[in-house]
């Protein structure tokens, strides 16, 4: 383990000295498993928090599209010139 730090390897020695306490024929996650999982866990409930924060923040309301307000009214005089057009001619 060349690249570990004096500081790892020291918590190294002194963990691995607790495991030789323990009994061989239990296999158990230990002290270090339970460590790094309340660590997982602190680290997903703060990315949770964080997350809720930035939701709450989000305005959700859509701004119309000032292009389409503008296309929507030729399409409805287009449509309603279509039918009178249609019913001159079965008249006729």
């Amino acid at each position: 383990m060349p690249d570990m730090s004096a500081s790892a390897s020291l918590a190294m020695t002194h963990l691995v000295s607790f495991a030789k306490e323990v009994d061989e024929d239990k296999v158990t996650p230990g002290v270090l498993g339970f460590i790094v999982f309340a660590a997982m866990a602190l680290a997903v409930w703060a990315l949770m928090k964080s997350m809720n924060r930035h939701m709450n923040r989000v305005d959700f309301t859509q701004v119309p599209d000032p292009k389409a307000e503008q296309a929507e009214p030729a399409r409805t005089e287009s449509a309603e010139a279509e039918p009178s057009a249609q019913s001159g001619k079965k008249q006729g």
